[in-house]
């Protein structure tokens, strides 16, 4: 189960499961993968990509050229070969995890706490309930045993909210046998469609950007991806250039697909106008939802109808201030979504 603690007297509990991906077993497999089917790798760094009608080059850094009919740009967020019609404006989330075993704790083994709302670990320090007011901070935790134990605060200076936290659960490392820290872009435009890069992952756009989930949706679409470079560069009358590029982009992106990010973004233009009472009422009424919808939400499977859908049951459910802050905090990323909405179905 997961669990979803909305302040000190609140908590709600979710039948739905969650699991840890092991980051080197996971790319350990990837990698096998790629060995088994004959993948080719070159250890360098790309220098520049040119472009002709039907073929394209990679130049790396050690002087060799790279020739293919499509070049898909997997390296991430930074990538500068992927180009945009607009600035990129994402909002950001910032992450700092560990994995350590720990004297005890106070988590349940069998619940994942999937938010953690909770201010306590901040006393009565002004200065620190007033910043975490403003720009809120949740828990993660993921107990795999009563010693060994995931943990991740998710916020803007995640390293102090960390520590104030294990200090007020009464949590003690012993060892942290995984650290990481994130830098998760939310948001933002998609790169142009179509352009002569293909990309995935994610300097492709398909991050949540309302909950920064990424890494399931691209082992989604990955192979939808796949079969569509494969259909066009497989078949008897190969299709490059131009119109692979446009297949490809429309593969990944349809107009349907990009219509729900659209309201995604909406979401995640809302959350950021919240403080941290108001992130709360939201939450509260967003898990009282039907769990088709928080389900499908969470997890990028609904269509814009549903979405919609969502929508309503979600101002029904919201209390009094929670529909206050709708109104009033809403209508400019609703302007906005509708307006794209309108672009993308031109």
């Amino acid at each position: 189960m997961a669990c979803v603690y909305i302040d000190d007297g609140k908590a709600k509990y979710l039948d739905r499961a969650y699991g840890r991906v092991g980051r080197e077993k996971l790319k350990t497999r990837l990698i096998e993968g790629c060995v088994s089917t004959g993948v080719r790798f070159h250890k360098a760094k790309v220098w520049k990509m040119e472009h002709e009608e039907f073929e394209s080059s990679v130049v790396c850094s050690d002087g060799v050229e790279l020739k293919a009919s499509l070049i898909v740009d997997a390296s991430g967020f930074g990538s500068t070969f992927i180009e945009y019609d607009k600035p990129r404006n994402h909002g950001y989330q910032i992450a700092h995890g560990i994995l350590a075993e720990v004297d005890e704790h106070p988590f349940d083994l069998d619940k994942m706490v999937l938010m953690d709302w909770r201010d306590s670990h901040l006393g009565n320090e002004p200065y620190l309930r007033a910043n975490n007011s403003r720009l809120p901070t949740f828990l993660y935790a993921m107990p795999f045993d009563s010693s060994l134990i995931f943990l991740e605060e998710t916020s803007l200076v995640s390293r102090t909210g960390m520590v104030a936290r294990l200090r007020h659960l009464g949590i003690r490392v012993r060892r942290v046998l995984e650290d990481e820290k994130c830098l998760i872009p939310m948001g933002g435009p998609l790169p142009r469609i179509p352009q002569s890069v293909m990309a995935i992952g994610g300097t492709s756009g398909i991050v949540h950007p309302s909950t920064g989930y990424m890494v399931a949706r691209t082992l989604a679409l990955a192979p939808v991806l796949a079969e569509t470079i494969a259909e066009c560069l497989g078949s008897t009358r190969m299709i490059r250039g131009r119109p692979l590029h446009h297949r490809v982009w429309n593969g990944l992106w349809p107009v349907d697909r990009r219509c729900t990010r659209e309201f995604y973004h909406f979401g995640m233009e809302t959350l950021l106008k919240l403080d941290l009472n108001g992130t709360r009422r939201f939450f509260d009424a967003f898990f009282d939802l039907n769990p088709y919808y928080w389900h499908g939400f969470l997890s990028s499977r609904l269509s814009i109808g549903e979405l919609f859908m969502l929508s309503l049951s979600l101002f029904g459910h919201a209390s009094s201030p929670s529909k206050f802050d709708i109104i009033t905090k809403c209508p400019a990323p609703l302007i906005k979504m509708v307006g794209n909405l309108a672009l993308e179905t031109i």
